[in-house]
């Protein structure tokens, strides 16, 4: 059996994160940066409040690949954070396998509310564990 002989169709997602989110991120993480967790420091930067881990994202990207591709590893993924997620703010997960390779699933998280995209990237499937 190829290894794409399981692949999925797209498939999105929707999830909205919250400053609990952030917060409970942070303390697992420990990365308690200020523009993430604290919501009157971030108020005075370019972001106006307080923006999501990157990481934070990914973990939720990778629950729903888990869920969509069971059994399957992961053998290489590829991210890029071009533009902040807020809290309160729903964002949307959308997954892709690429046309020239099922194996290659690509990533998208983006607001809802103005579609900027807040995560880009893919992941390569490896065989099933």
């Amino acid at each position: 059996m190829s290894l794409t002989a399981d692949a999925q169709h797209s498939a999105t997602f929707s999830w909205i994160p919250r400053q609990e989110d952030f917060d409970a991120f942070a303390d697992l993480s420990g990365d308690d940066n200020p523009i993430h967790v604290d919501p009157e420091f971030s108020a005075r930067t370019r972001f106006g409040r307080t923006v999501s881990h990157g990481m934070l994202l990914y973990t939720r990207v990778f629950a729903h690949l888990k869920a969509l591709h069971p059994g399957r590893s992961h053998a290489v993924q590829t991210l890029m954070f071009p533009n902040p997620a807020y809290a309160d703010e729903e964002l949307t997960f959308s997954f892709t396998p690429s046309e020239d390779d099922g194996d290659l699933i690509l990533i998208e998280v983006a607001r809802a509310a103005d579609g900027a995209v807040t995560l880009s990237g893919s992941c390569k499937l490896g065989v099933r564990t």
